[in-house]
């Protein structure tokens, strides 16, 4: 009986608590996640601003493609319709025009002969405007029969050609094969305002548009620009942030363009286009531009095309 008694005792002991058992201590309250930054707010479907430092300048941007026009006490010229598959873009860059002005539009100028710069056009020249390119443009547009693309009426030849209306000067210049075999720059000496679609991007890599691009020419193209009086470049579509660029801006272009070729040409004669060129081919110096990954494919192929096939 004793050493039952014993064992139970012994029994209590051990199950009971000790005295100095400490109770697990309760999980460390979990920090609130920090609240996630707001996404950059989204930009409207158009918009249209004066390009400061003009009194009659501006920019018309739809969604992501841009354009200018220039209000003159003797009507409107305007540039690209950009209404490629949205005619409701040209109705809206009609609107925003008759917002500021009741005074006739004039001149719709073609940058070049792409569609989805200059289709559309229909409402301006409904509004008796007479559209204005290089003949090359014409040339193409008039095999192409695109149907939502209006015919130029007037088209020039040489290096460059004036329009003058109502104390405002417009020059076009044919700076040579770039983006296309017909593109013009226009430039507002008076303003020094210069408007380039598609070979000049601001600040981004060219990406798509490389598909049908000269290459060592388009370098003495922007070499071209260069020479030319100007301050603020209004690319054909958005800079980053929605910003113009400058002559900076165009030389950096250049310089890319400049490297990327270098780079290509030494892969290419060793062998390595197409693939590997497009899998391995790095420029780290451009890394933080932005459409780099997604771009970069394409503009080694064009730079391939050139130093691997002579094309």
């Amino acid at each position: 009986m004793k050493s039952i008694r014993l064992s139970l005792l012994a029994s209590l002991f051990i199950l009971a608590p000790s005295a100095h058992a400490q109770t697990p201590a309760e999980p460390a309250a979990t920090p609130a996640p920090a609240p996630a930054a707001a996404p950059a707010p989204k930009p409207p479907m158009f918009e249209t601003k004066k390009v400061e430092g003009t009194d009659n300048v501006y920019a018309f941007r739809y969604q992501n493609s841009q354009s200018i026009f220039v209000v003159t006490p003797a009507g409107v010229i305007a540039t690209d319709p950009i209404g490629y598959g949205r005619p409701q873009a040209v109705e809206t860059y009609v609107a925003e025009i008759r917002k500021i002005t009741d005074k006739p539009i004039k001149y719709v100028v073609y940058s070049h002969h792409h569609f989805d710069h200059i289709a559309g056009g229909k409402p301006f020249k409904d509004a008796g405007a007479t559209f204005v390119s290089h003949k090359r443009a014409k040339e193409r547009l008039a095999v192409l029969k695109d149907p939502h693309t209006v015919l130029p009426d007037q088209t020039f030849t040489g290096k460059k050609h004036v329009i003058k209306l109502g104390g405002t000067t417009m020059e076009l210049h044919y700076v040579g094969l770039n983006h296309s075999d017909s593109t013009v720059v226009m430039l507002l000496p008076k303003e020094k305002v210069l408007f380039a679609v598609d070979f000049l991007p601001v600040g981004q890599i060219p990406g798509r548009g490389m598909i049908d691009f000269y290459p060592l020419e388009a370098e003495d193209s922007i070499k071209r620009v260069l020479a030319l009086d100007w301050q603020t470049l209004i690319p054909g579509h958005p800079g980053v942030g929605g910003r113009f660029g400058t002559k900076q801006d165009a030389q950096d272009q250049l310089t890319f363009l400049q490297d990327a070729s270098a780079a290509v040409k030494v892969e290419a004669q060793a062998g390595k286009c197409w693939d590997p060129v497009e899998k391995e081919v790095k420029l780290p110096k451009y890394a933080s531009w932005p459409g780099y990954e997604q771009g970069m494919p394409f503009v080694l192929r064009r730079y391939c095309g050139l130093w691997g096939r002579g094309t």
